[in-house]
């Protein structure tokens, strides 16, 4: 039987990174709500129920990271959401 060998060491990320990492999840899931607000309002039949679900967990997940953010100090601001937002985009070019 053939074990898995790591090939790179993990690093752990700093605190910066870990706190970009929460500011863009917080815009993501922002952007899944927003989403998923539109979709719900042509929905018919079984997925008023879906969006009714999705709706409510990506709230509940959004007051989640808000409340994690605000506790480290991190005001997500629309300045911020558009700054990160290019850093996104220009890091999935590379």
């Amino acid at each position: 039987m053939e074990e898995y060998v790591k090939e790179h060491k993990i690093i752990e990320k700093t605190e910066i990174e870990k706190e970009i990492e929460l500011i863009r999840t917080i815009i993501k899931t922002r952007e899944e709500l927003k989403r998923d607000n539109r979709n719900f309002e042509y929905a018919q039949g079984d997925l008023v129920d879906y969006y009714t679900y999705q709706i409510k967990a990506n709230q509940a997940k959004l007051d989640y990271l808000i409340k994690i953010a605000k506790a480290k100090g991190i005001q997500v601001d629309m300045i911020n959401d558009k700054k990160f937002s290019f850093w996104e985009d220009d890091e999935e070019a590379v």
